[in-house]
């Protein structure tokens, strides 16, 4: 039996106690019932934290699913060990939005915005997947007839919305900028700064405003150490990958490769 206490200590702040209380109950709903529950929309950070959870109770399995293969934004499905999930229990749908979208020039921000203008929570939404003349979009199930008959403009592009097929889903290349950095440390402020082109004091503003993230977790440390595979991301910037730290200068400096997904 999963300890409702010790789950709830590995809470780091309020909104990650909220939601593994969350978990705990849907835990209890499915060893009363013997029926899967699914969880909302998690991104990488608090899916490790589910995962983190539900090693501890016996009898139960547990699988991820964000409509395709390398989804970010997961369901969690949690399930008796003996059943065998089938698709539908993660009770996703899949939209695809048509506009004039190249002209815009609109960006993800821009479709996640339309959305949560509508009155959807975020937990809600999955992965926004942009294409050149269109979106598309993973979604619970609950909110996708809501969004069709609702979604009928994202900025000042008018658009169309009208389900696909979870095989219609196509996931655009990812693009990526390789950047070549020297830096004193491995500080969060400082490779946040070269990552992004900006200045390290501007950078340590944004940090201590609580616009930044470390693997998914909103840091407003300025020292903490960064290590390779760490994901920095930014509000209204995009995200930067550590990706090697290839060695020392002549003079005392980090050399690193930083990946910018743009």
């Amino acid at each position: 039996m999963l300890d409702k206490e010790f789950l709830l200590c590995h809470a780091r702040n309020q909104e990650e106690k909220e939601m593994l209380a969350r978990i705990y109950d849907l835990v209890q709903q499915v060893l009363r019932t013997r029926q899967p529950r699914v969880t909302d929309f998690l991104d990488p950070y608090h899916a490790g934290l589910v995962d983190m959870a539900l090693k501890r109770v016996p009898d139960l399995a547990a699988g991820s699913d964000g409509g395709y293969p390398a989804a970010e934004r997961v369901r969690v499905l949690i399930y008796p060990d003996y059943l065998e999930p089938r698709e539908e229990d993660w009770q996703l749908a899949y939209l695809s939005l048509r506009g004039s979208f190249a002209e815009q020039e609109l960006s993800h921000r821009d479709f996640l915005g339309a959305l949560l203008s509508l009155g959807l929570r975020r937990e809600k939404i999955g992965d926004i997947l942009l294409h050149n003349d269109r979106a598309q979009l993973v979604v619970a199930a609950e909110v996708s007839s809501f969004v069709q008959s609702q979604l009928t403009r994202v900025g000042s592009v008018p658009v169309t919305v009208e389900e696909i097929s979870r095989e219609q889903i196509c996931p655009p290349p990812r693009r990526v900028r390789e950047i070549k950095a020297t830096v004193p440390s491995l500080r969060l402020d400082v490779v946040a700064a070269a990552g992004f082109g900006t200045s390290r004091t501007r950078m340590a503003r944004e940090i201590t405003a609580q616009r930044v993230s470390v693997n998914w977790q909103v840091c407003t440390e300025l020292s903490r150490t960064v290590r390779e595979g760490d994901i920095i991301s930014a509000r209204g910037r995009g995200r930067v990958q550590v990706t090697r730290v290839t060695g020392t200068t002549r003079s005392g400096r980090l050399a690193l490769i930083l990946h910018r997904y743009v």
